[in-house]
């Protein structure tokens, strides 16, 4: 949860910047750490801790009957929030108009929309200790679901989390690519229909199979090009050239987990590799930071940053329930 908050205020200042400009105002390797008292997150922290604080809320009954109106209440607080001004995405924005609404949320979700906010906020799924598969799967992409209704942002969300709890249980990084392919083959047609109810019903969509594998095909190709790269590691390139910008929820599993890759043992130049970036920064930076904490564990990080960064408090209480 520190290594996301930290990714994503490192990179706050660099998104919607060409690396250009990102490395004339901050230098070759980008920002190094704290500006600011408090150090400053985006909306993708702000989401993060609401997935978080949902899942606290509900520990022990981790079902889609308890969580789905207690996330959709704790996104709807965030969307009227006086602290909601850090350039959130409209997909958010509008599902939550709709949730505030007491519209379903099958229906408030935007079904059209793989953008990145379905996985840049799904870290704690994949912290919460001894879930089921299933039930992590289901969680993650209900989490998506919620304002993502494409099948792109849930299976993305599902491989999101995953590589947070296998990385947290010790998986070696050098054997995550391979795991992640494994099980978007092997998950390929599952449709977590507890979960998701009839969000696959929509025009041209012959069955829930068919919908759910539109997703998983999509990440396949970008974990496609996640390998190629890594085939060839270029620590000094801008990663968005070699596995998209980040902008949609496929683009930031893969961008951001070659920027984890390319320095598995070097936390903070990950982070600062997200943040040199020509896309969405914040989005791959605060990712790379949850695959690198969760890896590490908390002495990836200068002990500074945690007295420093925004929602300390908050961060701390919901990691320390998952100890």
């Amino acid at each position: 949860m520190f290594g996301l908050a930290y990714g994503d205020a490192l990179g706050a200042p660099t998104e919607f910047l060409p690396v250009a400009e990102i490395t004339s105002r901050f230098g070759a390797l980008g920002p190094d750490g704290p500006s600011g008292t408090p150090w400053r997150v985006t909306d993708d922290t702000q989401m993060g801790l609401a997935v978080a604080e949902g899942l606290v809320e509900v520990v022990g009954d981790v079902s889609p009957e308890r969580l789905a109106p207690v996330w959709t209440r704790r996104f709807v607080q965030w969307a009227h929030s006086p602290d909601n001004d850090r350039a959130p995405g409209m997909t958010c924005l509008r599902a939550c108009g709709g949730l505030a609404e007491g519209v379903p949320w099958v229906e408030a979700t935007q079904a059209g929309s793989k953008g990145c906010g379905a996985n840049m906020r799904v870290t704690p799924v994949g912290l919460v200790p001894g879930l089921p598969d299933d039930v992590r799967a289901g969680a993650a992409q209900l989490q998506a679901a919620l304002t993502h209704g494409h099948p792109t942002g849930l299976a993305a969300s599902e491989l999101t989390a995953f590589a947070v709890w296998w990385l947290a249980d010790g998986l070696a990084p050098s054997a995550l690519p391979a795991a992640l392919r494994d099980h978007a083959r092997a998950q390929r047609t599952t449709y977590h229909g507890d979960w998701l109810g009839a969000l696959w019903q929509r025009p041209g969509t012959s069955s829930p199979e068919e919908f759910i594998a539109r997703g998983w095909d999509e990440c396949l190709t970008a974990l496609d090009r996640l390998d190629a790269a890594l085939r060839s590691p270029d620590r000094d390139a801008d990663p968005c050239l070699a596995t998209g910008e980040g902008w949609i929820a496929e683009e930031a599993l893969a961008t951001s987990l070659l920027c984890f890759l390319l320095f598995p043992d070097d936390p903070v130049a990950a982070l600062r590799r997200g943040a040199v970036t020509s896309g969405d920064s914040d989005s791959i930076a605060c990712l790379a930071g949850a695959y690198a904490g969760a890896h590490h564990g908390m002495p990836a990080w200068p002990a500074h940053w945690r007295t420093t960064i925004e929602y300390a408090d908050r961060l701390t209480h919901v990691s320390t329930t998952w100890d």
